[in-house]
This record gives C-alpha cells, structure tokens and sequence, in this order.
C-alpha cells in the first residue's frame, strides 16, 4: 500500500498564514561602501581642481598662447608626423608580418629579428640613433652613382619619422599577424582549391576578415603615436610640446604651456577616438554588430 503522499510531504504551504510572506516589507539594498568610494572620488577631485583654480597658474597666458603661431605650427607638425609614421609603421607591419608566416626561412628570420630588436629597445634610444646616424655613416648613397651627407639627409624630420614608423612596424607585424591568424584555415585552403595564390587569397580573403580583429589595436597605436610624437623633442623635431618648451625657456611660463600643450593632445586624441569608433562599428558588420572588446594596453611613454 502506497503511503498518503500529503502524510509525508515535509515542504510547508505557502497558503498558509504563517508561512505567507505578503505583509514583508521590501526594503532596497543600502550600498553604503559604494557610496563612500564616489564621495572619496569627488573629494579628491574637487581638492585637484581647486588647487588648479587657486595655484600659481596665470589662465590668461593659457588663453594667449592657446592658439599662438608656434603652437599651431606644432600642432600641424604633430599631426603630419603621426599621418605618416602610422603609414610606414603599417606598411612595414603588414610586409614583417607575412615575412614571419612565410614557409622561407630566410624571410621569417629576418622578420624575426626585425621584430625583436625594434621591440626590444626603447624608442627614445631609436630617435637618438637615427639623429646621429652620421657618426656612423657620414655618406649615403651607391659609391660611384650618388652619395649625400647623411647630416643633410638625416634631418630632424627624417630622423623622427624613421624611428617612429620603423617601431611602429614591428609593434604593427603582431597585430597583423594575430589577425591574420584570426581568419579559419578552411577558407585559405578553399582559396587554393579554386586556384588562388597566396598573395590572391591574403588580399582579397584573409585580409578583409582580419580587418575588424585589426582596426581595434592599430587604432590603439595611433593614439599612443600623436603622444609618442612628444619624444622628437629631444632631437630638435618642431612638434607641439618642443615649440611650447621654446615658448616658455622665453618667457619662464613653464605650467601654462604645458597645459596648452596638454589641452591639444586631448583634442587630438578625443578626434581619433571617435573617428576609431566609427571605424571599428564599420568593420564588424556582419558578425552581430559591434563587439566591446578589451581594449589592448596603450605603450606607456
């Protein structure tokens, strides 16, 4: 004989009056540690931009040299640099990188060692080395053909553009390659089985996928390069925070030129990053919309 399910069933019955929970009051979760962490937060915050409002910090001079010649012409010099360092840092970053996936030997060892020493050694390093690269060849060119200075090839420019572009390169040949990888192998060897070579299938199949693997770090470097453009400083390049130094060896306003130079980075790079988010939401259509991937950590300067 079966027993009385009713008898032996321990749960109690919520339409019972003593087991009814509708006359509880809800009381909302009190976040008291969230709420001493933001009060913390904006008191530091109000102490720091009190202590800009009070110091010794003349705004007007921010005001006067915030559009001044020399800035200006630091700005566009800043930009250009960045424009075209970005370019030879990709152009190179996509040569290395499919250097380093080639079956050659040859070819992947140089791309190896290209990546490593230009990764390996600090940037500031690479800028002094090509400025004084005359102590080491004080003529370039074919012997014979055509030989220059190096002094008036290896100019400020040059010199900047050089050591930024080629670092760029090789920080740009690991992520080219990542997204390269990135792309299945069923559809490279599809490309091979319709006849395809390899530069066909790279250019028209697996780089175009790798795009929005790409866009999101090499959008990350462009940032980081309008800062690290600031480095040429020390070799004499005219970029905005050399000119800005020049302005206030002359008339000693040391914290209102740095502020200029400070507010236009900002600028510059509040620009870039929105322009990166269009590109990154243009790339990844097609695969569910626009992802929040991690961002990858900028190079500290």
């Amino acid at each position: 004989m079966m027993p009385n399910s009713r008898s032996t069933d321990s749960r109690p019955d919520p339409r019972r009056p003593e087991f009814s929970i509708a006359h509880l009051r809800h009381v909302p979760r009190r976040f008291y540690r969230r709420w001493a962490a933001a009060g913390l937060i904006l008191a530091v915050f109000g102490f720091v931009a009190h202590a800009f409002a009070t110091g010794q910090i003349e705004w007007d001079v921010v005001a006067k040299f915030f559009t001044a010649t020399a800035i200006m012409e630091g700005l566009v010099n800043t930009v250009i640099m960045t424009v075209l360092a970005m370019i030879l840092g990709i152009f190179l970053g996509v040569v290395f990188a499919i250097m380093f996936m080639s079956p050659n030997p040859v070819l992947k060892t140089v791309a190896c060692f290209y990546i490593w020493f230009f990764r390996g050694t600090p940037l500031l390093l690479q800028l002094l080395l090509w400025f004084n690269l005359a102590l080491v060849f004080p003529m370039i060119g074919i012997p014979g053909l055509f030989e220059y200075r190096t002094v008036a090839v290896i100019t400020p420019f040059m010199a900047t553009l050089l050591g930024l572009g080629i670092n760029q390169g090789a920080y740009t040949a690991e992520v080219v390659r990542s997204g390269i990888l990135s792309v299945d192998i069923g559809q490279t060897e599809a490309a091979k089985a319709i006849g395809m070579t390899r530069l066909t299938t790279l250019r028209r199949i697996v780089l175009p996928q790798a795009m929005r693997v790409i866009i999101p770090p090499v959008g990350n470097e462009v940032i980081s390069m309008v800062k690290l453009t600031s480095m040429a400083s020390v070799i004499q390049y005219a970029e905005i925070l050399r000119n800005a130094q020049s302005i206030y060896y002359a008339n000693a306003r040391v914290i209102e030129l740095l502020i200029v130079a400070a507010l236009w980075y900002l600028i510059v790079v509040t620009a870039l990053s929105v322009g990166q988010y269009f590109l990154e939401k243009h790339f990844a259509k097609g695969v569910g919309g626009a992802r929040n991937r991690p961002r990858p950590v900028e190079r500290s300067l």
